[in-house]
């Protein structure tokens, strides 16, 4: 990875960790799900008129990505109404890059060297440091169905973070790529809240249009930095970077949201970043 990759990874891992904070600080989900996906699709909108058309064989990993990304977005939602913010955050991100890391060798041919799996082995120590943290600091009741929500939002990451990597190496333009996606998978979950909510949703949606909308800027930019970079690096290797998210994301939710974030979450928070950044530092060969 070249520090231009690097860096532009960086700025996307920030940027996702602010939007992700925006939409959980809008109480009703689906209205911050609907805001964030209605900017995403307007902002393909104004992009498409000028960029390049995708080839004919990346439709297939286009179609299959937006069933995905939708499908990660009603998780997000679902994690982000059982959970708090700083616990559900990190779980789900930090699930993705050791779920990659095994798809991409599956599916694109990307071995994981020695020092990735050591990454995958720590990481995963503090997904499940995460997880008991959870469930000590939860009283009687342990949050199942938070964490479960939150690492099968991790494995619809994982899952389209590849198909992605692998589509838009197909497309020819990354931008072109980035344009559709948002477009196609951005009025899926607007469409929804108009059938259930109907005449209401107007009123639902105006008091955090604003927020709202700006998280859907954040995403596409977050997003689109991510897909350039898997053009010019391996999977495993920028899903990794992507995931130091998770320290932004742990530090918005104690100092923004005034979560609490003992010293077990801080610890399990650095082994996940300490497993991300080995699996960094490990490249991948092509099999």
């Amino acid at each position: 990875m070249t520090p231009l990759v690097v860096c532009a990874v960086l700025v996307a891992a920030v940027t996702h960790a602010g939007w992700n904070a925006m939409a959980h600080a809008v109480k009703d989900q689906l209205v911050a799900f609907t805001l964030v996906g209605g900017g995403g699709a307007l902002c393909a909108v104004a992009i498409l008129p000028f960029v390049p058309a995708v080839a004919a064989a990346t439709w297939p990993y286009l179609l299959t990505s937006v069933v995905l990304h939708v499908l990660y977005q009603l998780l997000l939602m679902r994690s982000f109404t059982l959970g708090d913010f700083g616990q559900m955050y990190p779980i789900a991100r930090g699930t993705a890059p050791l779920a990659v890391t095994v798809l991409a060798a599956v599916l694109a041919g990307e071995l994981p060297g020695g020092a990735q799996l050591a990454g995958v082995a720590v990481a995963s120590a503090g997904l499940v440091g995460l997880a008991v943290w959870g469930i000590r600091g939860s009283g009687t009741r342990p949050p199942w169905a938070a964490i479960g929500a939150a690492a099968a939002t991790g494995l619809a990451i994982a899952s389209y973070t590849v198909v992605d990597g692998m589509g838009v190496r197909t497309s020819g333009s990354s931008l072109g790529y980035l344009a559709w996606l948002l477009l196609l998978q951005g009025v899926a979950i607007p469409a929804y809240a108009l059938a259930v909510r109907r005449g209401a949703l107007a009123a639902q949606l105006r008091p955090v249009v604003v927020r709202g909308l700006l998280g859907g800027a954040l995403s596409v930019a977050a997003y689109g930095l991510v897909l350039w970079a898997q053009t010019r690096a391996a999977l495993a290797p920028v899903a990794a970077l992507r995931e130091s998210s998770i320290l932004v994301g742990a530090a918005i939710g104690a100092a923004v949201m005034k979560e609490r974030f003992g010293a077990p979450r801080v610890a399990a928070a650095g082994l996940m970043v300490v497993g991300i950044g080995l699996m960094l530092l490990g490249p991948a060969h092509a099999a």
